[in-house]
C-alpha cells in the first residue's frame, strides 16, 4: 500500500443537535471543537443535525401528511381518462 494518499482516520464523537445524544466512532471528519469523553481523553466533536436517535424513521414518529387528500385529488383529475 502506498504510503501518504489516505486521509487522516481518527475517533471522533459525533453529537446530535436535536437529542444530544452522543457517539464515539472513527471518521475522516475533523472539528476544531473538542468534547471530554467518558474515558477521560478529548475527542474532536461533530455536531449533526439529524442522526438516528432523532430521526422520525428510526424512532418510529414518522407523521404522514396528506392535509389535502392528495389521493382524492389524484382521483378527481384523473377520472374522465379510466
Amino acid at each position: 500500500m502506498r504510503s501518504d494518499i489516505h486521509p487522516d482516520y481518527h475517533p471522533v464523537v459525533f453529537r446530535d443537535a436535536i437529542t444530544g445524544d452522543q457517539f464515539l466512532t472513527r471518521s475522516t471528519a475533523t472539528s476544531s471543537t473538542t468534547v471530554q469523553w467518558s474515558d477521560g481523553r478529548s475527542y474532536p466533536l461533530i455536531t449533526v443535525e439529524t442522526s438516528a436517535s432523532s430521526h422520525p424513521f428510526w424512532t418510529g414518529k414518522a407523521r404522514v401528511l396528506d392535509s389535502e387528500g392528495r389521493v382524492e385529488r389524484f382521483r378527481r383529475k384523473y377520472a374522465d381518462l379510466a
